[in-house]
């Protein structure tokens, strides 16, 4: 069914349609509207759920990690802030290798106190264990909020998954989203069925203490796992067209690559507009192309690696810094090509990094024409484009 959904909307409505059975949340601008929503399907007796009012976010990640503990499928939502309070209890989920759901709608961390729009909050949880996937539009936030649990909930995965969405821009904005029936998403995705869990009839102990003779077995065993999931997701996409008719998520989108010169490198929603970018630029007969990445964690470096090896251009937008350092995306690929290329390809390749849009400033077609003319100029590893002139060094 087609329905004008605001992003929020949509996320309920996936939430809903997997048939979660417990909520917990705590409001943080922008993304209070989710938890409404599915608090209002809860009392109208359209989504059969315990929903849990906490008193932090803390709270709501431990509240969610102890539901699902016991078995019953659980969600939770939050944002900046929140997200780092939760980062204590994320780093135990995915630990104890528990399939929760978490969006994270992104936005900048302070201080200063910032609401808006940038992606600092959940790059800051990368090394958390979590999966982490970046929405481009409102179809999107459906369908890999549905993707996520059945890649979070699969017996060789059992671990959480992070669906991040640009703040404002698809939580708040509105569009013509497909929302799948109850049916398809019963017959993608099967009722929860852990095989350890928390009961009263058959004890066990989850989230023992581990001294050095086991925790690094533990951190190891969840690399490994992240290495077969980059093989999951691509089935997983597979099964997903098969019941619902159309492809979405994945593990990068190449989009005007193939006699692409220049490319930029970007996650979440200003892919679409770079992509009417190129397109202008197209029709100017300049060769400009977008790689974007879906998949952040575990990082598809074969993808990039394929995807960017023949591009002599190419150009890493961020909307997180490292700071001391350079922009998280740009590090990963950069020491990508330093490890595959070395000294096997002779020919020259630019790669500079770019940081924009921070604390919600525009990222304009301006902005990305910008980006794609710089290319051609000296190499940057760390350039804060659209910068107040008195700052311009």
């Amino acid at each position: 069914m087609r329905k004008f959904l605001q992003g929020s909307e949509a996320v309920a409505e996936a939430v809903k349609l997997c048939k979660v059975g417990v909520i917990a949340a705590y409001p943080i601008t922008p993304q209070t509207p989710i938890p409404e929503t599915l608090a209002k399907m809860v009392a109208d007796g359209k989504l059969k759920a315990e929903f849990i009012n906490v008193e932090s976010e803390h709270s709501a990640a431990s509240f969610v990690l102890g539901a699902t503990a016991t078995g019953v499928r659980s969600y939770t939502a939050t944002s900046s802030q929140g997200l780092l309070y939760m980062g204590e209890v994320i780093f135990n989920i995915a630990g104890m290798r528990l399939p929760v759901i978490l969006t994270c709608t992104n936005r900048a961390v302070s201080a200063p106190i910032n609401i808006w729009n940038d992606q600092s909050d959940s790059m800051a949880l990368r090394d958390s264990g979590s999966i982490q996937f970046y929405c481009e539009n409102h179809q999107e936030l459906v369908d890999l909020h549905i993707q996520a649990y059945r890649i979070a909930e699969d017996k060789n995965i059992m671990l959480p998954v992070m669906v991040s969405m640009d703040g404002y821009i698809l939580t708040h904005g509105f569009e013509v989203v497909d929302v799948p029936s109850q049916e398809d998403v019963d017959k993608f995705l099967p009722p929860l069925n852990l095989k350890h869990k928390l009961d009263v009839e058959n004890p066990l102990t989850l989230g023992f203490l581990a001294d050095p003779e086991y925790y690094m077995e533990t951190r190891y065993a969840i690399q490994k796992t992240h290495e077969g999931v980059l093989k999951f997701i691509p089935q997983v996409v597979r099964e997903f067209e098969g019941v619902f008719g159309r492809r979405s998520g994945g593990l990068v989108e190449c989009y005007r690559l193939e006699d692409a010169e220049k490319v930029i490198v970007a996650c979440g929603s200003v892919c679409g507009t770079i992509k009417e970018t190129i397109e202008e630029a197209r029709r100017k007969k300049k060769k400009y192309g977008l790689l974007r990445i879906i998949t952040y964690r575990p990082f598809p470096l074969q993808e990039i690696y394929k995807a960017l090896k023949d591009k002599p251009q190419i150009a890493i937008l961020e909307k997180a810094v490292s700071l001391g350092a350079y922009g998280p995306l740009y590090t990963e690929i950069k020491m990508l090509f330093s490890q595959k290329d070395n000294k096997k390809l002779k020919r020259e390749k630019r790669i500079c990094g770019f940081i924009a849009g921070l604390g919600g400033r525009d990222i304009t077609k301006d902005t990305i024409s910008y980006i794609f003319k710089r290319l051609s100029q000296k190499q940057v590893d760390c350039e804060f484009v659209d910068l107040k002139p008195e700052y311009i060094e």
